[in-house]
């Protein structure tokens, strides 16, 4: 842990923030993988409970994991730390729940809220890093049927984003759209159902899938180099080298352990899109060793890998990329 004593409340904090939040919320909180914390229609418009309990409780399934393993004392120095970033003080909400017409305000939320936070609530797709996609603003929709979001926002700062907006995102003030304030108060009495229906985060980490996908070729082992680019081709991917695996590494590399890196490119987009840091394991790659006259190939499991990054829409596209993988195997090793 970097809680140091003898460092200051707000020191403390600037330490753990760099620790644990700028990967993602940048240095300066301009943002990143995760969205710009420094944002004033943002910052200005939470309250440290949402904060503390956001760094807590996380967003399962959407990038943002949980940090419950902080203690309370080190949670409240991030958020003190953070608060530095406000340029007015924070709005206290009310933490009691507004009762309303829930069924008026599903129609409203189908009516316009859907479009950007998902028609579950699921939010907008990928997390809107310039870096993954082009975006015009510095926010995506957040999801909403979310159980880290869900208990750390109360009704009243939801009712308030509602009336309000965020100035700078795509969040307009429904207000301002002829909205009356009983149809947001239903509007946030919906939105609190899915507290009972919630969307199941798919990335739970699992014992029984293996890390590496391994098979033993029946062939030799150029043969089997030749139908691992053949297989690759079949299955609509792009051959981008052949290299042996210890090239740069040696001077006399193994010409017997070999790793062929391929891509396809619309899968790449749609990963890099859900989330930059699949590239850690991007391009797609197969490794191909002669062993004791035996050749086998194999591959990172992107199922496994996946399941580190806390992101649902990631789950599903290594999910896929896995059965490719399987089926590239099998097909060059028969």
């Amino acid at each position: 842990m970097l809680f140091v004593c003898n460092l200051s409340y707000a020191e403390n904090g600037k330490e753990l923030y760099l620790e644990y939040c700028s990967a993602c919320h940048g240095f300066a909180g301009g943002g990143g993988v995760g969205v710009p914390l420094n944002l004033p229609s943002f910052i200005n418009a939470v309250d440290d409970n949402f904060l503390k309990k956001t760094i807590k409780y996380g967003r399962p399934g959407r990038v943002m994991e949980s940090f419950d393993f902080l203690s309370e004392q080190q949670i409240s120095s991030i958020v003190k730390f953070i608060s530095r970033w406000r340029t007015k003080k924070p709005p206290i909400f009310d933490t009691k729940n507004i009762r309303a017409d829930i069924k008026n305000g599903k129609e409203l939320y189908d009516l316009k809220c859907h479009k950007c936070h998902g028609k579950n609530g699921e939010g907008a797709q990928g997390t809107g890093v310039a870096f993954s996609r082009k975006i015009d603003q510095p926010i995506l929709a957040p999801a909403l049927n979310n159980r880290g979001f869900l208990k750390s926002a109360s009704d009243e700062m939801i009712k308030k984003a509602i009336m309000e907006g965020r100035f700078s995102t795509p969040m307009k003030s429904f207000i301002k759209q002829g909205f009356s304030e009983q149809d947001i108060n239903d509007i946030v009495n919906y939105i609190r159902t899915w507290e009972k229906n919630e969307i199941k985060n798919n990335n739970i980490k699992a014992e029984n899938i293996p890390a590496v996908l391994q098979v033993e070729s029946e062939s030799n082992f150029d043969n089997t180099v030749k139908m691992v680019e053949d297989a690759i081709i079949g299955a609509n991917f792009v051959r981008i080298r052949t290299t042996t695996f210890e090239s740069g590494f040696v001077k006399n590399p193994n010409k017997k352990q070999v790793v062929i890196h391929f891509c396809n490119f619309k899968l790449l987009y749609d990963a890099l899109a859900a989330d930059p840091r699949v590239g850690l394991f991007l391009p797609c790659s197969i490794t191909i060793t002669e062993e004791n006259n035996k050749v086998f190939l194999s591959a990172g499991n992107p199922k496994t890998l996946s399941q580190f990054f806390n992101n649902n829409e990631l789950e599903y596209l290594c999910d896929k990329m896995t059965k490719i993988y399987e089926t590239i195997l099998e097909d060059s090793s028969l």
